[in-house]
């Protein structure tokens, strides 16, 4: 039992409970309640309203497990959520009607009425992470919503005070025999991975990833992974300089770097790099005007829990880099924002995803070596470029690859309605908005072959003769090949 809401503490689901709650959902499915239309546009209306009438309750749940400042729950996590609730519900009907293929297909089929309906997968588990609690429990969740199907939320322990908030609401607005949340450790989180569900969507890192993909194979159900991974910045020294450290630097201050997205570590020409870090030591104290800078203010986050403070700390004290801003600790959960100049491939920085407010700055000779050395490792979530220079912009676009590429600011890829997601080692599925609609939908085909084409389909039938030989050989040598 953990520290939990106003509402009480965080209280585990029972593990031998879990097989009912999935059953119970799967009960539900099947009768079709969650297929009208206008039932789902009404559930995802009410996740809004859960969102605004609970909104101080919800931002106060953060700051006591993340010392997340209210400013940036209310843009990042509630408005969000709000505002993609209500976008799902409008489109709603756009996204659920049939789609044609007429167009698609041979002008002797058109009359088929070739078309894919979206129809519900069934019952789907949401793992989220502890890091932005709310969206990424709720965004993936209103996709399972929009789509028609049961779910059940697993949030994270390590944001007990939102996870118990999150249980006590929940089926206060939205349908309990339909969506359920399960708050459950190790013990619980394995007893939901041995059942069978339609849909996993798991955000979080690629060990645990992994167990998510291994159990979800037994049942050949399919997953979303959402997995980070080191998202770099590239620096083209053409660019604004100030501009691009500012930038930079509001992406890492951020729930205090605890973010997939958050930019892992700078690649500038060192020909550039005093300047550069010249202008993120201004920016730093214009961001953190008080003698505490980044470790006392009330708009800087914390790190979740000392076993992440331990390794955050690890990482910067075996740093062979120059720590040329922060670089203060105070424990159990505080670590400054702190860059780290002069940071080389093999340093303790560049093994794994930060997930804190540590940022290398490492050199390289130019834009090519620093292609390079993102091509080098494993194929982040998402890419930043700083340039003005489009053939800057189209040259990395076509040498990397990446979830994502944002260009000339970092997070901003986050407001823009479009598939979010990784590839490779940063994880694979989509989601947002329709994307998570389409995740959580199976595009069933459909055709409907009238009596009339009985005189195109008699030659298939046996026994074969001399009349339907030549017409299905002509079906393979009549066909015009360009050269």
């Amino acid at each position: 039992m953990s520290t939990g809401s106003a509402t009480g503490p965080l209280t585990f689901t029972p593990v031998e409970e879990i097989p009912n709650i999935r059953e119970n959902l799967r009960s539900t499915f099947k009768t079709g309640k969650t297929r009208p239309l206008a039932w789902r546009r009404q559930q995802l209306r009410q996740l809004a309203l859960m969102m605004q009438e609970n909104r101080d309750a919800l931002a106060d749940s953060l700051w006591r497990d993340l010392h997340k400042p209210k400013e940036e729950v209310f843009i990042a996590e509630i408005g969000a959520v709000m505002a993609r609730a209500l976008e799902s519900a409008e489109k709603l009907e756009e996204w659920a009607k049939p789609e044609s293929l007429v167009g698609q297909v041979e002008d002797w089929q058109k009359d088929w009425n070739p078309r894919t309906h979206h129809q519900p997968k069934g019952t789907v588990l949401v793992i989220a992470p502890w890091n932005y609690p709310i969206i990424l429990t709720l965004q993936p969740f209103m996709g399972a919503v929009a789509a028609g199907c049961c779910a059940v939320i697993k949030p994270s322990e390590l944001a007990p005070t939102y996870a118990a908030l999150l249980a006590d609401l929940l089926p206060k607005y939205l349908d309990p025999s339909c969506f359920q949340v399960v708050n459950a450790e190790i013990e619980g989180t394995t007893k939901l991975l041995e059942l069978q569900w339609d849909h996993i969507v798991y955000t979080g890192n690629g060990k645990i990833g992994r167990v998510v993909a291994s159990a979800a194979a037994k049942h050949l159900t399919p997953v979303t992974l959402e997995l980070g991974g080191k998202s770099p910045v590239i620096i083209d020294p053409a660019s604004d300089l100030r501009l691009a450290a500012k930038r930079t630097l509001y992406g890492k201050y951020n729930n205090a770097g605890q973010i997939c997205v958050a930019p892992d570590y700078v690649l500038i020409p060192t020909n550039k790099q005093d300047e550069f870090v010249g202008h993120l030591k201004e920016i730093y104290e214009e961001f953190f005007p008080d003698e505490g800078r980044s470790l006392s203010s009330e708009s800087f986050g914390h790190i979740v829990n000392e076993t992440h403070y331990k390794r955050v700390k690890a990482l910067l004290d075996a740093t062979n880099g120059d720590v040329v801003i922060g670089g203060r600790s105070q424990p159990p959960k505080g670590i400054e924002l702190t860059v780290i100049n002069n940071v080389q491939a093999g340093d303790s920085l560049m093994e794994e995803e930060i997930f804190g407010p540590l940022l290398p700055i490492v050199p390289v000779d130019d834009l090519e070596a620093a292609i390079q050395f993102v091509n080098d490792r494993d194929h982040p979530l998402i890419l930043y470029l700083f340039t003005q220079n489009d053939k800057v912009k189209d040259y990395v676009l076509d040498n990397t690859t990446s979830g994502g590429l944002c260009i000339n600011d970092t997070f901003q890829q986050l407001s823009v309605n479009m598939p979010f997601g990784g590839v490779g080692e940063s994880g694979y599925g989509r989601q947002v908005l329709r994307y998570g609609f389409e995740s959580c939908s199976n595009a069933r085909a459909y055709v409907d072959v009238p009596k009339e084409a009985e005189q195109m389909l008699g030659v298939r039938y046996l026994p074969y003769n001399e009349q339907s030989r030549a017409v299905i050989n002509g079906l393979v040598v009549g066909v015009k090949i360009p050269t």
